[in-house]
């Protein structure tokens, strides 16, 4: 298996990088998705959410109401790094259990695990020792402009969200391949392309 760690800033574009990998034939393994997957109802993650911040964050239907709890710890440092260490374990456990299973069914595979929190998760200290690390790169003004125009976000709460994230230095330390998206969505997508290309000589 030939793991690819594609991480970025939120708004950065990581997420377009690692699908168009995925169309090329890469197994992509989405942290996000899996983040979510970990909190559904009638699991010990949001139990022990609900217990931590309260009955207001969990919604009528007994799902997580993730404004509510967004709002408490996009502003409240202590409050996430709890909200992370609630979450965190599971999600590396449940993506250790994909790992491997990709690998049984193709030892070669190509696996793109997109992964936001990289860094600050220090994912691959645990399970998940990366062959290649990319990171999708946009200015903090560009990231903001599609938090508000995409996800209708006002300028403040965007800027709170990026606040509570690393340094895009941080990020760009760790980098084998550096992806620039601040241009158009095609020119993102040709630089995953060449990426792509590049990889059957990268893992020889």
């Amino acid at each position: 298996m030939y793991l690819i760690g594609v991480t970025g800033g939120i708004a950065s574009g990581k997420s377009v990088v690692a699908r168009r990998l995925a169309e090329h034939g890469a197994i992509h393994i989405d942290a996000d998705q899996l983040a979510r997957q970990v909190v559904e109802p009638g699991t010990a993650g949001l139990a022990a959410i609900a217990e931590r911040f309260g009955p207001g964050v969990i919604a009528a239907d007994g799902s997580l109401n993730r404004a509510a709890l967004g709002a408490i710890v996009f502003s409240d440092e202590d409050a996430r790094l709890a909200l992370n260490a609630i979450t965190h374990p599971a999600i590396k456990e449940l993506t250790k259990r994909i790992m491997q299973e990709a690998e049984a069914r193709d030892p070669s595979a190509v696996v793109v695990y997109d992964v936001p929190l990289l860094v600050e998760a220090s994912v691959d200290k645990d399970y998940h020792r990366f062959d290649l690390v990319v990171v999708v790169s946009a200015s903090t003004e560009i990231r903001i402009q599609r938090l508000v125009e995409l996800r209708g976000l006002t300028p403040e709460d965007a800027a709170l969200r990026l606040s509570s994230q690393v340094t895009d230095d941080e990020r760009l330390a760790i980098a084998d391949v550096v992806i620039d998206s601040n241009g158009t969505l095609d020119e993102t997508l040709r630089q995953a392309d060449r990426l792509w290309e590049s990889l059957p000589a990268r893992i020889a």
